[in-house]
């Protein structure tokens, strides 16, 4: 009798040591990412700022407000005179090229220290859309190179971008040199996190995907935005800010030693030898006695599925994600994921976006922020545990999308409401958006086959970014009708809903790892069938092969 992979990890351990190692790991890399991420904003907060001027030296900032009060463009107004208590200025013709800052919580960003504000504020922005542009071919680069030479290297290759990056950042004293380090730094920004991901996925049990995964991602994604907020204020400015951003990302390096290279991933490459040794290590660092009759067994269950493949057109050492194509149920499915996973992030993106005129410290708005992700996650858990990925997902689109419309029109009757309680609206939406880009990335991850998971996610990854550059235009049209961008948000996101009820359940259902594995995948579900599946039955599905295999012994 046969032994699959998921069987052969079961005896190995698929929920001991090795894996809470992994979890560990992977929450030092959140910790890492969310910092190298947000490092973007952080370092180009814009202080409240006025054109510098003799006068202006000794008064305080509200008696500096309230000289600028009067003019149009108050932070880039040049004055020729002031008179002794301030209540008249004069504006001159001449332009500002000195300023007043009020730099906020004592944080010197890199905005005002290069003084790239008013007419050279572009400046931020171009370096900034390079960095998101850095990020998109780093996904689909180091995406590739990951089911070319593997997750682990990958990774590594990705990480050591960000922290060239990062560091060429803190050198950087103009618009050629800033730009070229954050496109370098943006190319790590996606790939080293899902790559990881990739990782942990191929190597816990089914259980584990959900608990460990989301849950990890959520506190120290967390803890990493909200460490980032404030030890840049305790810092005092953004260069030693950089630097201690850029510096953790080398500890990735040690992951090379640390973590297995993906089973899975080796045995689609028909690397029969190099799967078993992955499989060893694992077994002894679990403390796991595995007999050599179990290796045997998988050892032939391998050779069966490889002889099966090379009867086929499309061998499976040289599938990519291109071969996909030819299997209709797959080619289909890897559609849906697309469509979905670009709805979700540029319904994140969108509402990100959102926090213009709340007149609250970008540091207290962080670290609000970052405090709904630990609760969503939990919430995301425990859902996903009891009734499903696809009902989780379902679900929370559904219900986010209703409550994108009805804030749209609240806010469109109430037209002044307080700062309070815009922040609340924020606060349950970036909730409910967190919920639903957990749950999408996780059903995305485990519907895409092992051979072509790692370009499979960096080609939804980049669509999603691709997508997400609608979404100022879609704030846009909230200057013609209030409403307007919830309403888009509500449909796009009700859209994506119906078109998961499509997708098959993967709750408890062992992955597909081959081309032909991932179109037979939920052949036979219907759309609401994970309704109607209880959990004794997921159960039953999910331990069955180890039944079989107690009795046979």
């Amino acid at each position: 009798m046969a032994m699959d992979f998921e069987e052969i990890l079961g005896k190995c351990g698929d929920c001991h040591r090795y894996q809470y190692m992994l979890l560990a790991l992977y929450g030092l890399l959140m910790f890492i990412v969310s910092r190298q991420y947000f490092a973007q904003s952080v370092i180009s907060f814009v202080p409240d700022h006025w054109c510098y001027h003799d006068q202006l030296e000794n008064r305080s900032y509200a008696e500096i407000t309230a000289i600028y009060a009067p003019f149009k463009r108050p932070s880039c107004t040049r004055l020729e005179s002031i008179n002794a208590d301030g209540s008249n200025a004069t504006a001159s013709d001449q332009p500002c090229n000195r300023w007043i800052y009020n730099d906020d919580h004592g944080f010197r960003s890199m905005n005002a220290d290069l003084n790239w504000v008013c007419d050279e504020a572009y400046k931020a922005r171009v370096g900034q859309s390079l960095f998101f542009v850095g990020s998109m071919c780093g996904t689909l680069l180091f995406g590739l190179l990951g089911d070319r030479i593997g997750r682990i290297r990958a990774m590594v290759l990705a990480n050591w971008c960000g922290f060239l990056g990062d560091a060429a950042t803190i050198f950087a004293q103009s618009l050629v040199t800033f730009s070229a380090s954050r496109f370098v730094s943006g190319l790590a920004a996606e790939a080293n996190a899902y790559l990881m991901y990739i990782l942990v996925l191929e190597y816990v049990s089914p259980t584990m995907r959900s608990v460990g995964l989301n849950l990890t991602m959520s506190v120290f994604y967390c803890l990493g935005m909200i460490s980032a907020s404030w030890q840049a204020v305790w810092l005092g400015g953004w260069r030693p800010f950089m630097a201690w951003s850029a510096l953790p990302q080398l500890l990735v390096t040690g992951f090379y030693f640390l973590v297995q290279e993906s089973a899975q991933w080796l045995v689609t490459r028909h690397d029969i030898d190099g799967a078993e040794l992955r499989l060893r290590r694992v077994a002894r660092f679990n403390r796991r006695e595995v007999s050599e009759a179990d290796f045997e067994l998988f050892r032939q269950h391998c050779k069966s599925k490889e002889s099966e493949a090379s009867s086929q057109v499309s061998m499976q050492r040289q599938s990519r994600l291109i071969d996909a194509t030819k299997f209709p149920r797959l080619r289909l499915r890897l559609i849906y994921v697309l469509v979905v996973f670009s709805i979700t992030v540029l319904c994140y993106n969108t509402m990100s976006r959102n926090v213009e005129g709340l007149s609250i410290s970008p540091f207290v708005m962080f670290t609000l922020f970052a405090l709904t992700l630990p609760p969503s996650g939990i919430f995301q858990t425990q859902v996903q545990k009891n009734l499903g990925r696809k009902f989780t997902s379902v679900v929370s689109m559904s219900a986010t999308g209703a409550m994108t419309a009805a804030t749209g029109i609240l806010l469109t009757l109430w037209t002044q409401p307080s700062a309070m309680v815009m922040v609340c609206l924020l606060l349950v939406s970036r909730f409910g958006i967190s919920v639903i880009t957990g749950s999408t990335m996780q059903i995305s991850a485990e519907l895409i086959p092992t051979c072509v998971r790692s370009s499979g996610l960096a080609v939804i990854h980049v669509t999603g970014a691709a997508f997400s550059f609608l979404s100022p235009f879609i704030l846009h049209l909230d200057t013609y009708f209030r409403a307007a961008s919830s309403i888009i948000l509500c449909l796009l996101l009700l859209l994506s809903a119906w078109i998961c009820l499509l997708l098959p359940e993967t709750r408890n259902k062992k992955l597909p790892m081959s081309l032909a594995e991932g179109d037979e995948f939920g052949k036979d579900e219907r759309m609401f069938d994970f309704l109607r599946r209880s959990q004794k039955e997921d159960q039953h599905d999910l331990s069955a092969g180890t039944n079989e295999k107690l009795m046979a012994e």
